[in-house]
């Protein structure tokens, strides 16, 4: 069984950035009742999105933010391939769905992109691609080799 945990290192910053703004107010204003439910909402967000958890077993892959919300689960057998990939600034972080498929990551750009056989498509963020593909790899997935950017055509003007 393969397991593997990718920490939140993008939102750990944010919340610490806004936790200062947090402890100066706290400092300067005392602790009132919105600032200490403030603070507790920004305690439970670090607590359910500290991190991305991905599992592969004998007939699943699964993965789940913090401690197991907001999750996914799909049958091995439900997966027509998959394949490294780089995610860029417009999938985020966080879950969401993009012109990709769904996007589930917390820090990075690297994923693995599943392709069900009905089509629909999962970006799953890691920072193990290569972990993660031999454990799909030895529970009989297909893995699309990366494909090369194809070479562009320089059209020029024979007019000089």
């Amino acid at each position: 069984m393969y397991q593997h945990k990718q920490y939140a290192v993008f939102i750990f910053f944010v919340l610490a950035w806004i936790g200062g703004f947090v402890a100066l107010a706290w400092n300067l204003l005392g602790a009132d009742g919105p600032l200490i439910i403030f603070t507790g909402i920004l305690v439970l967000v670090g607590f359910l999105f500290h991190g991305l958890t991905v599992k592969v077993d004998d007939k699943n892959i699964s993965w789940a933010f913090g401690p197991g919300v907001a999750g996914q689960s799909i049958e091995l057998s439900e997966v027509a391939e998959a394949k490294a990939v780089q995610n860029s600034y417009r999938h985020g972080i966080g879950m969401r769905i993009t012109h990709d498929g769904w996007v589930y990551t917390v820090s990075g750009f690297s994923a693995i992109q599943l392709t069900l056989k009905d089509g629909t498509l999962y970006r799953v963020g890691t920072n193990d691609q290569k972990g993660l593909l031999a454990a799909l790899k030895e529970k009989n997935v297909s893995i699309a080799l990366p494909s090369k950017p194809k070479a562009e055509t320089v059209k020029r003007n024979n007019m000089i």
